[in-house]
């Protein structure tokens, strides 16, 4: 079972909040930052290096310290302002004609600890440290994490009352996806709200390991550091948009490799050939059609790889799922390549770039060879998660991202 609670959400008027909502933090490098970073942009606030000429160490003392002072401006120059009593939002992204509407609230640091909050990948704990000096030092969750949660119908029936009226946010970003937001003040409905997910076992990381590990770090802390600790403190709690299970997709997220581990071409092929059903497609894009299925560019043609039985296990939570069989069968056995996080000789490819984005690659001739894979479902994430299970670097990959600085929550 799971706590969470409705908040003073800290957010831009409605003029402002196409502005101030920026990607965030994690999608797109400094350089990148600064040159999209408009005047009243959350950039500033989530990348504050971009203000330093030239570009700071992201990780300097000044860098954490000019953090703090741009969200206090923020907040005096009414680009940010705190709703004035506890509030639910809904939260609803549009892409390529697909809308998925979250709930926006706070989870209670103690239910990641305990798993009622479950994770499905490991942590770094240098990523997990720059992200807690960020929440301590604002007091505040500036980027939400982006949950899961098992469909609820009676949850559905509020979400559907709630966005049949006019949105208070109603925006259209420059990646084409839209953004809505509308509020839920009704203390009665915030209540139910808060009620049913006390019966819901448990919510699902789907995106923001580093961020959900760092706001219960501080959790602990803040803990730690009041004798009078209750466990409904403010800090207990850290700001998550979760939607449900089946208004998520997962799309792919592909490999680039950058030689053949000595092969030629056609040993290459050979070796491949004793797992795999191996097909060549010619040169238009092949897209993987179902579990097992790989698509592969090699030397300007496309393939099919389609496993063979036996060489995975669909009763095993990890060894169905194809990055695995890849790993396993391709990556390392044939090409050498076992440390997926350390390994120079592979990149990964979000399935949002396209799979012209692997041949391109290929042709170029930065890398040898590209496989795509057929996407995670929100099932197999689930069955990980609920089995204690970690996935393979790299495997899933969410879209759209949600929009930093539509809400933000302080524990101030």
């Amino acid at each position: 079972m799971v706590r969470i609670k409705p908040f003073k959400g800290i957010r831009p008027p409605k003029e402002y909040a196409a502005e101030v909502a920026s990607r965030p933090y994690d999608v797109l490098n400094s350089a990148e930052a600064k040159q999209e970073a408009t005047e009243r942009s959350l950039l500033h606030i989530i990348k504050p290096e971009i203000d330093f000429e030239p570009i700071a160490d992201e990780h300097s003392q000044e860098v954490y310290a000019k953090a703090v002072d741009n969200f206090r401006a923020w907040r005096e120059r009414g680009w940010l302002r705190q709703d004035e009593q506890e509030c639910y939002y809904v939260y609803a992204q549009t892409m390529n004609g697909r809308t998925q509407y979250g709930l926006v609230m706070c989870c209670h640091f103690e239910d990641y600890l305990s798993g009622a909050i479950k994770k499905h990948e490991l942590t770094r704990t240098d990523k997990e440290e720059d992200r807690m000096i960020h929440v301590r030092n604002q007091k505040a969750n500036i980027e939400p994490v982006f949950f899961a949660y098992p469909d609820n119908a009676e949850i559905d029936a509020i979400v559907a009352e709630t966005t049949s009226k006019p949105a208070e946010y109603d925006f259209t970003a420059a990646d084409t996806f839209g953004h809505k937001l509308w509020i839920i003040d009704d203390a009665d409905t915030c209540r139910r709200i808060t009620e049913i997910f006390a019966t819901i076992p448990a919510l699902y990381v789907a995106d923001g390991h580093h961020r959900t590990a760092a706001a219960a770090r501080v959790g602990v802390e803040c803990k730690a550091n009041n004798p009078a600790h209750t466990g409904e403190e403010e800090y207990c709690y850290f700001l998550a948009v979760t939607f449900p299970e089946s208004h998520l997709r997962i799309i792919d997220y592909n490999r680039v490799v950058r030689d053949l581990n000595g092969l030629s071409k056609e040993e290459f092929l050979a070796a491949l050939a004793e797992n795999f059903t191996v097909e060549m497609v010619g040169k238009q894009i092949y897209t993987p059609s179902a579990l097992h299925n790989f698509a592969m560019y090699l030397d300007g043609e496309w393939y099919s790889l389609t496993a063979k039985e036996g060489t995975y296990d669909d009763s095993d939570p990890i060894g169905v799922l194809d990055v695995t069989v890849l790993s396993n069968l391709v990556l390392d056995k044939i090409l050498g390549i076992s440390d997926l996080r350390t390994s120079k000789r592979i990149d990964f490819v979000g399935g949002i770039r396209g799979l012209g984005e692997l041949s391109r690659r290929v042709d170029s001739g930065e890398m040898a060879v590209a496989f795509a894979l057929y996407p995670v479902s929100m099932r197999q994430l689930i069955d990980i998660a609920d089995t204690g299970n970690i996935m393979p670097p790299k495997t899933t990959w969410f879209e759209p991202k949600l929009r930093s600085g539509v809400v933000i929550h302080s524990f101030e």
